[in-house]
């Protein structure tokens, strides 16, 4: 559709993970298979801190958040690239386009504000144990979770906003298995300089500031580590440890992604299913797997309803 100089896109053609039928199948079933495990272990972890009152702890309180936001983020884009995977031809409708950009970048950015909200947790339970009941109380926990869900709804509808405006010239193709910014704006005709700046500042300072502050906060606890006696360090090496696995599987790539210009980059595309879709999945299970606690927790409700 003709509106002025420019083309009203109706539908982006995506390109996918691949074009051969027999690749296709085998990443269809094995994402399936990975779906099919790790999905369910996700939603177990917020049943179990849901209905065991001995997880009550900010802790498990933030993880069991982590897992229903990683739930809702591998919401976004994995249905319809396991879908895409069957057809030869791979569409979608600039309505759905938008509206799958929007929750990406909602839900990702939330995360990235929810892992700060965890640093500062582990902060104060290591740093100021005397303060802790009174700085990460149960208020305070919804607050900043809160926050996390506010902050990256605000980032979100900055992005949609500024995407929504820009105009294409009928090129619809996107090098991709979803929509995103940088592959929106490599078809927009109009003079987008500015749009693109903004875009990259938004988005790139977003995760450039939280991807420093964690490794800021998790820098001085890992100073205060050296002060403490061989009993201490260990229990502050056990909590310390998962986050900075989590902080660099989620913060590493989407930096890759999002912090560089936007222009094209070797081994993007692969880059993005892991941050898309495998690692989302997986960042409630690195917790989990170095906790005892809830280890036993999640088996006590497995037997009881579910054996």
């Amino acid at each position: 559709m003709e509106q002025g100089n420019y083309t009203m896109v109706t539908e982006f053609v995506l390109l996918g993970l691949s074009q051969t039928h027999e690749v296709q199948m085998v990443l269809f079933f094995f994402f399936l298979l990975f779906y099919m495990i790790i999905l369910p272990g996700n939603i177990l972890i917020v049943l179990t801190v849901q209905r065991d009152s001995q997880l009550g702890s900010p802790m498990y309180f933030f993880l069991a958040n982590l897992a229903f936001l990683d739930i809702c983020y591998c919401s976004v884009t994995p249905p319809k690239m396991l879908a895409d995977l069957f057809l030869h031809r791979k569409t979608i409708s600039y309505s759905a386009c938008m509206a799958q950009l929007f929750f990406l970048h909602f839900l990702g950015a939330a995360e990235a504000f929810l892992l700060m909200a965890m640093a500062y947790d582990r902060y104060v339970a290591i740093c100021k144990p005397l303060h802790y009941t009174r700085l990460v109380n149960r208020r305070v926990c919804c607050v900043l979770v809160g926050a996390s869900w506010g902050g990256g709804f605000i980032h979100g509808i900055t992005l949609f906003a500024l995407t929504i405006h820009l105009p294409f010239c009928g090129p619809n193709v996107l090098d991709n298995f979803f929509c995103d910014i940088h592959q929106l704006v490599k078809l927009a005709c109009a003079d987008t300089y500015m749009v693109e700046l903004l875009m990259f500042l938004n988005n790139g300072a977003v995760i450039i500031m939280s991807f420093a502050l964690l490794l800021i906060s998790y820098t001085v606890l890992l100073l205060k580590l050296q002060a403490q006696s061989s009993k201490g360090k260990s229990k502050v090496a056990s909590n310390c440890v998962s986050h900075i696995i989590v902080v660099f599987v989620m913060c590493g790539p989407a930096t890759y992604i999002y912090g560089l210009p936007f222009q094209t980059v070797p081994m993007e595309k692969i880059v993005a299913v892991f941050h898309t879709v495998i690692f989302p999945l997986t960042n409630p299970m690195i917790y989990t797997l170095r906790n005892r606690e809830i280890k036993s927790s999640m088996w006590k409700l497995i037997r009881k309803h579910i054996l």
